[in-house]
């Protein structure tokens, strides 16, 4: 079977390549495990060194020719993860509506024209939610976007739940929650100071935090997302029914608490790496994005959460191969 993975030469697109070539099969659309004969990768760019089993495809999501070139007509399974982040979203109106809603549409249509219906997997985000908001969010809370990248999230969820519905495509949309920590370098993502709090330091280098350190986080490591995001393909199309979007488990941190997890599994020099410089313009993003979920559905569905944000710095050192210090 193939499988095409929009974002394939980025982190966590890359991260689940290599996955799917570990475990070799994923089910095919008559729900039986078939062997992954193909893994195509579709991005502007790619890692240096991609693994030669890897079709790496460069182009533009948003582009209709890429798109057909690129997308196999026999492809059994897509997973899309190809977006501009929240900050550039909300940065640069058109480039976000561009890549993130034409181009979620170009991929479904060519999905709908396959040989057969395939699986899709869709990255969403919790930045659908936003506004005057519980103090625990649950499954029954009703999406409220308040930036255009949430927006924009949203529609991508309402569009593959259609394409499902009229039998084009077999549809799954997660809602991720911020994604820590990521190896690299800070992006646009209004979250990126999640991640840069840990990583730079853990590197030798001062990280800035554009937030108090009382700001709340709703998080999952890549370790999880990617594990999550197999899992929502292997589970059978009766087991999301008519719901095709799920609110992925995580765990709330705040900033100090993982400072304090820095510290206990790297040392005060390390911890004391991170200072503080306010910014507005991430505060106002980050202010209205959810900090509490409840998340049976995911959990009755065999989704599972990192232990603690010390367990998640740990993986990321081992991942990355840092000798902390």
């Amino acid at each position: 079977m193939k499988v095409f993975i929009s974002g394939g030469g980025g982190f966590i697109g890359y991260r689940l390549a290599r996955r799917l070539l570990e475990r070799g099969t994923l089910s095919g659309p008559d729900g039986k495990a078939a062997a992954i004969s193909q893994i195509k990768l579709f991005d502007a760019a790619f890692p240096p060194q991609p693994d030669p089993r890897l079709v790496c495809v460069a182009g533009d999501v948003a582009d209709p020719a890429a798109i057909e070139r690129a997308l196999d007509a026999d492809t059994a399974s897509v997973f899309h993860l190809a977006a501009v982040v929240s900050g550039g979203a909300e940065a640069d109106f058109d480039l976000g509506y561009r890549v993130n809603l034409d181009g979620m549409r170009l991929v479904l249509e060519r999905c709908r024209r396959l040989a057969r219906p395939p699986r899709v997997v869709f990255a969403s985000s919790v930045a659908a939610f936003g506004g005057d908001l519980p103090d625990v969010l649950d499954d029954s809370t009703t999406p409220n976007p308040q930036t255009s990248y949430g927006a924009q999230k949203v529609i991508g969820e309402y569009l593959v739940t259609d394409f499902t519905r009229k039998g084009f495509i077999d549809g799954r949309s997660l809602r991720l929650p911020t994604i820590v920590v990521r190896p690299g370098k800070p992006n646009l993502a209004a979250s990126s100071f999640a991640s840069s709090i840990f990583r730079e330091p853990l590197n030798g280098v001062v990280a800035e935090c554009p937030v108090p350190d009382t700001t709340g986080i709703w998080l999952l490591s890549p370790r999880k997302v990617v594990e999550a995001f197999v899992h929502a393909h292997e589970l059978a199309s009766s087991a999301w029914g008519v719901s095709r979007v799920v609110n992925l488990p995580g765990i709330t941190v705040t900033v100090k608490e993982g400072v304090e997890a820095l510290r206990r599994v790297a040392g005060e020099a390390v911890a004391a790496r991170v200072q503080y410089r306010p910014e507005a313009r991430i505060q106002a993003i980050v202010k209205t994005w959810p900090v509490q979920f409840r998340t049976p559905r995911a959990l009755a569905m065999g989704f599972t959460a990192d232990a603690d944000i010390e367990t998640v710095i740990r993986g990321y050192v081992e991942d990355e191969r840092i000798k902390p210090g």
